[in-house]
């Protein structure tokens, strides 16, 4: 009976999902059962590790004549040495919070999403009654599920936070505003629901009025594999197009699933750490799409590290295409970018003083730097109320839909973007 009961409760969470698929779903949920982001499991590692650490000198004497003895224990102590130290860096920068999601199993701890949902969230109505009993509590949902690009053809996890108000029959007629917030590198959508803990974040700014009901969608900016693959949401030379499918695809599908407004002071793109950047990148390169950019530790141009595809391939007017300080100098639009850094983040904070120097009129900057312990999470998850607010202060409440032959770019024509050669990636696009 007990068994019953959760498959049928598993049934309901993944909004039917076929029973082929619930094979690999279950083994995803396994992994995605092993936190990586507990205190108690790092103890618990880190006392291994000190017990095999002991271990090597405890029986290197014991074991002389046993060669694979003596290679064992130390190969045990070398891999507890690497694993607490991955986990140790991964609290630190909340990178994946389950063994799943640093496997890139596409499927997320119960606690952090609330329903499972067909490709492009075909099945979404199927979820409406759960969402509506959630928002009694003055909660919002988290839906996961992929979404397949009409321009890229790419398929990427995306997860979205649907507002309490969205289940309200008052509000179904109205379009709602929108959050694009893409995740730091290397992480998914499970990081913002998980870790960052945005939801609850987000039930509370607009249960005060600090911010409106509001759509947020965050999709996986990266694909997969993740590890060695950052893209840094760039459209990469004859190769991969994220930014056309974190702009142009994810926006369009949206507008036409969601019910998400099409102004574009509507939308709204926020991030952490890579993620800033990516947020102040594409809506500086996307002014007719997008109002406001939010930025918590990102940085004015792409990273190029030991963990970045050749994302140029020696092309300086894609560099130059892709960095926000030449953008706002040479394409001034009316976006309105937040920019925050800790006064620890050195590369950070003088991000923040290329950016004043370079933003021009209609443009405009709010920015500030905070006490901090460092690039990480906890610098980061103290600001989130704030940047909601400023958020909140700049976009547009849910509103009847206008009348199509009202501009919803609001008169601001995109500048030429050089061609990439990548597939389906955005060159001259007009609204």
């Amino acid at each position: 009976m007990v068994a019953r009961l959760l498959i049928q409760m598993w049934e309901v969470r993944c909004g039917g999902v076929p029973r082929p698929e619930r094979d690999t779903i279950a083994m995803g949920l396994g992994l995605s059962a092993i936190r990586l982001d507990s205190t108690l499991n790092l103890v618990i590692v880190l006392v291994l590790t000190l017990l095999a650490i002991i271990a090597v000198p405890f029986l290197w004497e014991r074991w002389r004549r046993k060669v694979l003895g003596r290679s064992g224990t130390i190969l045990v102590a070398v891999v507890l040495v690497v694993v607490s130290a991955g986990m140790g860096g991964n609290m630190i920068g909340g990178f994946f919070p389950t063994v799943g999601a640093l496997f890139g199993t596409g499927v997320y701890s119960g606690e952090s999403v609330d329903a499972v949902a067909g490709q492009n969230g075909s099945d979404l109505d199927k979820l409406r009654d759960a969402g509506a009993m959630r928002a009694k509590e003055g909660k919002g949902s988290v839906v996961h599920m992929t979404v397949t690009g009409k321009r890229t053809g790419l398929t990427r996890d995306v997860s979205v936070y649907f507002p309490p108000q969205y289940y309200d029959p008052a509000f179904r007629s109205l379009k709602f505003p929108v959050i694009e917030w893409i995740p730091n590198y290397p992480s998914g959508p499970e990081v913002v629901t998980g870790p960052y803990e945005l939801p609850a974040k987000l039930d509370a700014a607009i249960a005060k009025h600090v911010l409106p009901p509001t759509l947020v969608i965050i999709p996986d900016p990266t694909g997969k594999p993740k590890v060695g693959h950052d893209t840094e949401c760039i459209d990469e030379v004859n190769g991969t197009a994220n930014d056309t499918y974190l702009t142009a695809d994810i926006r369009d599908w949206a507008i036409e699933k969601l019910g998400a407004n099409p102004q574009r002071k509507a939308w709204t793109m926020a991030g952490w750490s890579s993620g800033g950047y990516c947020a102040m990148n594409l809506v500086t390169r996307h002014p007719q799409w997008y109002g406001q950019a939010a930025s918590v530790s990102g940085y004015y141009k792409a990273s190029v590290d030991a963990e970045t595809e050749n994302l140029f391939k020696g092309r300086q007017d894609i560099v130059d295409a892709n960095t926000v300080t030449v953008n706002l100098q040479k394409h001034p639009s009316p976006v309105d970018i937040l920019a925050i850094a800790g006064d620890k983040e050195s590369f950070e904070s003088f991000s923040i003083d290329q950016i004043q120097a370079a933003v021009r009129a209609p443009a405009t900057l709010s920015s500030w730097r905070i006490p901090d312990a460092g690039h990480n999470m906890n610098t980061f998850k103290a600001q989130v109320p704030d940047v909601l607010a400023w958020i909140g202060a700049r976009t547009v409440p849910p509103c009847a839909p206008q009348d199509k032959k009202i501009i919803t770019n609001g008169g601001v024509t995109p500048w030429p973007l050089p061609n990439t050669g990548a597939k389906g990636a955005l060159v001259d696009v007009v609204e």
